[in-house]
């Protein structure tokens, strides 16, 4: 199964909705700003989460963007202060 790398951001105007945004994506991926997520999904989850997105949002006051960054250049991805490059996904062993 092939996954892709993808930052999601988003800038949702009303609180009940942001919320809701941030729920379905947090079963997606992992919160590295307030309104970032850094996601490793396949492409099924990509547009299952972007239709579900299109769902809450308000189309006129609302922006949620999609950035697909290819395998090469997760590498380089940089940040200064706290956190981690979502480069793997959990694995729970049981």
């Amino acid at each position: 199964m092939n996954k892709k790398y993808i930052v999601i951001s988003y800038d949702v105007v009303d609180d009940r909705m942001r919320t809701k945004v941030s729920k379905v994506l947090i079963n997606h991926g992992r919160r590295v700003q307030k309104s970032v997520f850094e996601c490793l999904i396949t492409e099924k989850q990509y547009l299952s989460v972007k239709e579900a997105l299109e769902k809450i949002i308000d189309m006129e006051h609302d922006s949620v963007r999609y950035y697909t960054i290819c395998a090469g250049c997760v590498h380089n991805i940089q940040f200064s202060g706290w956190g981690t490059v979502t480069e793997t996904e959990d694995t729970i062993v049981i």
